[in-house]
């Protein structure tokens, strides 16, 4: 679990992001064999890179590993998260990023997605918030 002294290092930069807009990228995809999802630690690090190619910033991962092989990978991040699921049964992958503040997650999926060597991803935009004086 991440400290609160490693969050706290973050605090200007949450309170830039509690009036930014906020979004979830949700990806869909196909594996392919030469798709480096099985490693955890592999993905972690493709993660972690792609991550910080869009200026993001991990706080602390965790994942699951389940008996057939799949995959949860989570990524806490100073701007919100960043997740994968796999389905090795199905060759599938679910990345989804909620992103706050400057983080760049058009970049962040691009380069995680060329760096997994996924086929046919297929990306979802959802803007999330409550707009000022909504009720």
């Amino acid at each position: 679990m991440p400290s609160m002294e490693a969050a706290s290092s973050y605090t200007d930069l949450r309170r830039q992001e509690a009036v930014s807009a906020k979004r979830l990228y949700a990806i869909d995809a196909r594996c392919t064999p030469a798709s480096p999802v099985t490693d955890i630690d592999v993905l972690t690090g493709l993660a972690t890179a792609a991550v910080r190619s869009g200026d993001g910033h991990v706080l602390d991962t965790s994942h699951v590993i389940f008996p057939n092989g799949a995959i949860t990978l989570v990524l806490i991040l100073a701007e919100s998260h960043l997740s994968i699921h796999t389905w090795p049964e199905e060759s599938l992958i679910a990345i989804d990023l909620f992103s706050c503040g400057a983080i760049d997650g058009e970049r962040v999926l691009a380069e995680l997605t060329a760096a997994l060597r996924l086929e046919n991803p297929r990306v979802t935009t959802v803007e999330r918030g409550i707009p000022a004086g909504a009720a």
